[in-house]
């Protein structure tokens, strides 16, 4: 059990402290609740655009890394189609430094246009080195806007393409910054040896005087019933042929989500799963294949995805995969297999909860969905997922209409 304690500040801000008498660490995690699904169809990408700004410096705070790294902090930021998440860990004697920090960027980031042209540079050839140049870089790309027709999931959180960072101007992105970056949009979990009333003065101090922004109200369309399947060929320079199959499932927090990504775990997380045993170690089709989810906080995708062998064709890759499909639906798992992944999920919950950092971001995640206690919650609801519902979840996810599929061949030399 993970506690913690939550208090909500005048200005929106949702503070939250789980203490940890063990370490001489702290971690302070923010979690923005703006992703890529928040952004314009015209201007994708701004949210990850925003992850290189945010460390580009504040009105009082020029240089934030050579700040943090005097007093022994370190610090990283990831973006999803969901969240943004940026997060210090640091000695707890200087803690204060990190709200300072934070509050600072929050209450008024520093727009220079030459850190900011500087900023696009990175992103542009972020994009292209990772994306378009890379073997498989571009398979998000392509298999998102195959599987989303409607929903913003529909890009990628790089962004559709290169040119909307190319064509955005600096006023496009302070009005994003200004309707995103803002206290009642924000979740901060402090995690370390301190007290909670040490950090309800520090967040007292520090954040309650930015005003709050314009309450935010999400409207975005959702994705209708796929109703026939679609498939999409491409060919690259890649060292093998691939194959990706994308079937909707439910967003996390819903009802039927840990059914079915226990689901996947059994259809090809690890090497005993279901998909690698029968074909990569009996009948080796494959040179690797998994499965995951996509763990989307809006209606999401179960994902499965694998590398042919030479002179494997499409059509013997499809057939394999249907194959496992077809049993998995027909069938209900035995208890030691569905045993066998619970232990599994639990085990890496537990991994996470060894991490200072890694508890107050799950803290975090519970919070943005809803539920803060989601990560004490977790263990308990996978344990009570039954074979009947891992079969009816089969059953609604794992149909061919359900399904997006990328082929993804190797070109001929």
């Amino acid at each position: 059990m993970i506690h913690f304690e939550q208090a909500i500040l005048a200005n929106g801000l949702q503070v939250f402290f789980h203490q940890d008498k063990t370490t001489p660490i702290a971690a302070v995690n923010i979690l923005y609740n703006v992703g890529s699904r928040d952004e314009s169809p015209d201007r994708t990408g701004f949210a990850h655009f925003f992850e290189h700004l945010m460390f580009t410096g504040s009105v009082n705070i020029p240089e934030y890394d050579e700040v943090l790294q005097r007093v022994g902090g370190e610090n990283n930021a990831f973006t999803s189609p969901d969240v943004t998440n940026y997060y210090i860990t640091l000695p707890v004697t200087n803690l204060e430094t990190a709200f300072w920090l934070e509050s600072d960027r929050m209450l008024g980031l520093a727009f220079h246009e030459k850190k900011f042209e500087a900023q696009r540079g990175v992103v542009i050839e972020e994009f292209k080195q990772r994306y378009l140049n890379q073997p498989y870089g571009d398979i998000w790309l392509k298999l998102r806007p195959l599987a989303y027709q409607v929903h913003p999931y529909h890009w990628n959180t790089i962004g559709k393409e290169i040119a909307h960072i190319e064509e955005a101007t600096l006023e496009e992105v302070k009005a994003f910054f200004k309707k995103h970056y803002v206290p009642n949009n924000a979740i901060l979990v402090v995690a370390g040896n301190t007290t909670w009333e040490e950090v309800q003065k520090l967040a007292e101090k520090w954040f309650a005087p930015i005003p709050a922004g314009e309450p935010n109200e999400r409207n975005l369309p959702q994705e209708p019933i796929q109703k026939e399947a679609r498939v999409l060929e491409t060919t690259a320079k890649v060292p093998l042929s691939a194959i990706y199959k994308a079937y909707h499932m439910v967003g996390k927090g819903q009802e039927g989500y840990f059914a079915t990504d226990l689901l996947s775990d059994i259809l090809g997380r690890g090497k005993s799963s279901r998909l690698y045993e029968q074909w990569v170690r009996e009948k080796p089709l494959f040179n690797q294949i998994g499965a995951h989810v996509s763990a989307s906080f809006d209606p999401g995708l179960l994902v499965i995805y694998g590398t042919l062998n030479e002179n494997v064709s499409m059509q013997e890759a499809e057939d394999a995969i249907q194959s496992t499909l077809t049993e998995i639906c027909h069938n209900l798992v035995s208890e030691t297999e569905l045993s066998k992944v619970k232990n599994k999920a639990e085990a890496s919950i537990a991994f996470e909860e060894v991490d200072l950092l890694g508890r107050a971001k799950s803290i975090a995640f519970g919070a943005v969905i809803g539920n803060p206690n989601y990560l004490n919650e977790e263990k308990t609801n996978i344990q009570a997922i039954t074979a009947e519902q891992i079969h009816q979840m089969a059953q609604q996810v794992l149909k061919p209409e359900n399904c997006a599929t990328l082929h993804y061949h190797k070109e001929n030399a």
